[in-house]
């Protein structure tokens, strides 16, 4: 039985083909980043928040200071460096970042739900996702869960704006945003800025009407929407017995 964590970690991974670089969170994102580097993207250096920069970790990290990190990395670099020349400097192909809420642009929450003086939920934060957001050229997001609280028409607060919003406030974001979308019913994605989120491919028994009442906005789907293939029976056995055999985050 395929899990929903080894079915969003596999189809995440495959949208990092081509790509050099990539700024991984901990998580799904590590997950997706390590199996493309034994898959589609050999050449795929990995960065973390922590400064490390193409981490060979000998298992995965259970945090972005884990020191497993550390050894056999290329480079360890400052918080300055890292953001202010590595990120900073355009050098990340894809940030790789989750949320609680993500909008039809593509700004994201992960601060609060409900109000911010009075919140139901108090979530981590920015972290580095607005750098992440501003600085790298595209940005994917994989969000465990597809529904209407998470597929929100306005945010409850914006913690990570994308390009559209940043703009409007007069603010020239160096990269696109977020262009990729991973979740359990499907892949949105837009071309950049002025595009919102749209529907180009589905999971396996999904259907668009099915996405359509998840997601709370009028959701814009493709001309030629795709089914996604399902995970290989190679792509399991390396997430399972390479990547994460301790199912650290393969819930």
């Amino acid at each position: 039985m395929i899990t929903p964590s080894e079915r969003l970690s596999v189809v995440a991974s495959r949208e990092l083909a081509g790509r050099r670089t990539v700024f991984a969170g901990i998580g799904l994102p590590t997950l997706a980043a390590s199996l493309a580097h034994l898959t589609v993207a050999p050449e795929l250096e990995i960065v973390y928040e922590s400064g490390v920069c193409g981490a060979h970790p000998s298992h995965l990290p259970e945090t972005i200071a884990d020191a497993v990190l550390i050894t056999g990395a290329e480079a360890v670099l400052s918080m300055p460096a890292l953001f202010g020349y590595v990120l900073q400097g355009g050098h990340i192909d894809v940030g790789f970042l989750g949320a609680a809420q993500i909008d039809r642009w593509g700004n994201l929450n992960s601060s609060v739900i409900g109000d911010w003086h009075s919140p139901k939920v108090r979530l981590p934060g920015s972290g580095g996702a607005m750098e992440v957001m501003a600085n790298a050229r595209e940005v994917f997001v994989v969000m465990r869960r597809h529904d209407r609280r998470s597929f929100v028409d306005e945010l409850d607060f914006c913690t990570s704006p994308g390009p559209d919003r940043a703009l409007a406030e007069g603010i020239r974001p160096l990269g696109a945003g977020v262009t990729k979308v991973v979740t359990e019913l499907g892949i949105l994605a837009r071309g950049g800025v002025g595009e919102p989120l749209r529907l180009v491919a589905v999971q396996p028994g999904v259907t668009v009407a099915q996405v359509r009442e998840a997601t709370g906005w009028a959701l814009e789907v493709a001309d030629d929407v795709t089914e996604i293939e399902p995970p290989t029976g190679a792509e399991l056995r390396l997430l399972r017995e390479d990547v994460d055999p301790d199912r650290v985050y393969l819930r």
